[in-house]
């Protein structure tokens, strides 16, 4: 019986790069057949193009150029069968689809079927569907192959329709982004389809930073008696290459790194780090800057920052006030060295004064409140937005979901920053990740002394955040209940909260929309992140 020696090209391909992917896939295709003897390589859904391309779909000479990389990539394949996802355009319409490359033409085109419209998606925005599509199965060293694409693995009818064509075994191209718990989720998902099509899986998931998106890769391959193997390393570029045989029905990997933690925290880490690092250097920056308060928020950011890019991209720098204490000045220079990162003191006292004095006629008689404490927080959004300006590189803000959540942050001030690397972390979440982060380095890389003592904003004399907010465990668990899980007021009043500290926090989330949407993108690594996955009015009568 024959059998197939299957590469999977779990690799980044950047949106809009449409010239960079081409070349890349090229050269991708050759690697695969020369260096690892492969008869079909996978490559991701639309891998030509990057994924999501969003509203460049709505350009045609994006569309036109996307075609002519696909005939020009076709035109090169010699001695192995690729398969690459791209946006094709038809007339007036635009399919999610990939191509079978074969001996320098494209030998059939397969469209998506199901189309996702929910959470991050908008296909339905972009793409069509094709009324008269079939299933895709071509023949591969005597083995037929079929295709079906991401979403449509979510529905029994496609693969079931592509076993009745004939596939002995099913490539399954993904841009599936990353969340906690979703793993899991995907797995029994193989299995359960498996089982209902006696046919094995492969299973190729990109891999990179996007904006807010954070793709895993994580590829895995499931055999047709229902195994599934264990996932590739996650949030890692890699070749993976497994042989099928189709007498077993079973694939033997070959070249296949696994992954070796899959812990909520370690997942999370590692999608914040990856997703960080793209976002820089996507975006021409080597370098970053943090403003470092002495506090957990920006100690976490800054671990992340050097995890990303190294500790000499990173800048701290200290903003003290009148109201800033030793201990916080102490410990973020003690972080810094911790770190090797280097770190600078700009006070803040004279723009302050400075802002005062200006503002003393207007504010003549009136009582000091937190005009007076946000004066002090844009005090040092300037500071940082000019050292980034002046000096170049990316300011990353350190504002976490709980904050974001009830708007106890201040716009234009510690808001400020290009991206936002632990905005989908509760509050409780980032102690939890800077005790983990210090358990991997074996010796405490954020001070325990950061971990253990009361948040403050220290924007006035001994003030902690539980003066403003519920304890951050009450908090974060009315959030998760009302912005995770989408529960109303009676129903998380119905499980045991205090329906007067229900009712504040809900309202403080409504009236800090307006925030939020000016807020910095930021890694999405919960199953509903703020942004372009939980969409609410500004303008809203809804209670």
């Amino acid at each position: 019986m024959p059998a197939l020696r299957i590469a999977l090209a779990q690799f980044d391909f950047p949106v809009g790069a449409v010239h960079r992917n081409e070349q890349r896939i090229i050269e991708l295709i050759a690697q695969a057949r020369d260096s690892h003897g492969a008869e079909v390589v996978l490559f991701p859904e639309l891998a030509l193009s990057g994924y999501p391309p969003e509203d460049l779909l709505y350009r045609p000479g994006f569309l036109a150029e996307c075609t002519a990389a696909l005939q020009r990539v076709a035109a090169t394949v010699q001695g192995i069968v690729a398969v690459v996802g791209w946006p094709e355009a038809a007339g007036s319409v635009v399919y999610n689809a990939v191509s079978v490359l074969r001996e320098g033409v494209v030998e059939r085109t397969y469209r998506k079927r199901e189309l996702p419209n929910y959470a991050v998606f908008d296909e339905r925005r972009y793409f069509e569907v094709d009324p008269d599509g079939e299933p895709c199965v071509f023949e591969v060293s005597g083995v037929q192959v079929g295709v079906v694409i991401c979403e449509d693995l979510w529905f029994a009818e496609p693969l079931a329709d592509c076993v009745r064509a004939g596939a002995q075994v099913v490539l399954v191209p993904n841009a599936s982004p990353f969340e906690r718990d979703k793993h899991a989720q995907r797995d029994a998902l193989l299995a359960a389809r498996v089982a209902e099509s006696n046919v094995a899986l492969a299973y190729l998931n990109v891999v990179g930073g996007q904006d807010a998106l954070v793709f895993d890769g994580a590829s895995v391959l499931a055999d047709a008696d229902g195994h599934v193997h264990p996932a590739a390393a996650a949030f890692e570029d890699h070749w993976l290459v497994a042989d099928y045989d189709v007498a077993t029905r079973r694939f033997t990997p070959r070249d296949w790194p696994c992954e070796t933690d899959e812990s909520r925290d370690a997942l999370a880490w590692r999608a914040i780090v990856r997703g960080t690092r793209d976002y820089c250097l996507k975006n021409g920056f080597e370098r970053v800057w943090i403003g470092l308060s002495g506090g957990i928020d920006s100690a976490l950011v800054l671990c992340i920052a050097v995890d990303a890019l190294g500790a000499d991209k990173v800048t701290g720098v200290r903003l003290p006030s009148r109201y800033t204490s030793d201990l916080s000045n102490d410990l973020a220079d003690e972080q810094a060295r911790a770190l090797g990162v280097k770190i600078i003191g700009v006070p803040i006292e004279a723009p302050f004064l400075g802002f005062l004095d200006a503002l003393a006629p207007q504010f003549a008689g009136a009582a000091v409140d937190t005009t007076e404490e946000n004066l002090q927080s844009r005090c040092r959004g300037v500071i940082l937005m000019a050292l980034s300006n002046k000096f170049g590189g990316l300011l990353l803000t350190t504002g976490n979901k709980s904050e974001y959540a009830v708007g106890y942050a201040t716009i234009y001030g510690d808001m400020c920053g290009g991206y936002a690397p632990i905005k989908d972390l509760y509050k409780t979440e980032v102690f939890a990740l800077a005790r983990w982060r210090n358990a991997m380095a074996g010796s405490p890389v954020i001070p325990p002394a950061v971990i253990t003592r009361p948040p403050s904003a220290e924007l006035r004399e001994n003030q902690t955040d539980q003066d403003s907010l519920p304890p951050y465990d009450v908090l974060d668990a009315i959030l998760l209940r009302h912005v995770d899980q989408e529960q109303s007021r009676d129903e998380i009043v119905n499980a045991g909260f205090d329906a007067a500290t229900v009712d504040r926090v809900l309202r403080l989330v409504r009236i800090a929309e307006w925030k939020r949407q000016q807020s910095a993108p930021g890694p999405k690594v919960s199953r509903r992140a703020f942004g372009r996955e939980r969409r609410y009015p500004i303008t809203s009568g809804w209670r």
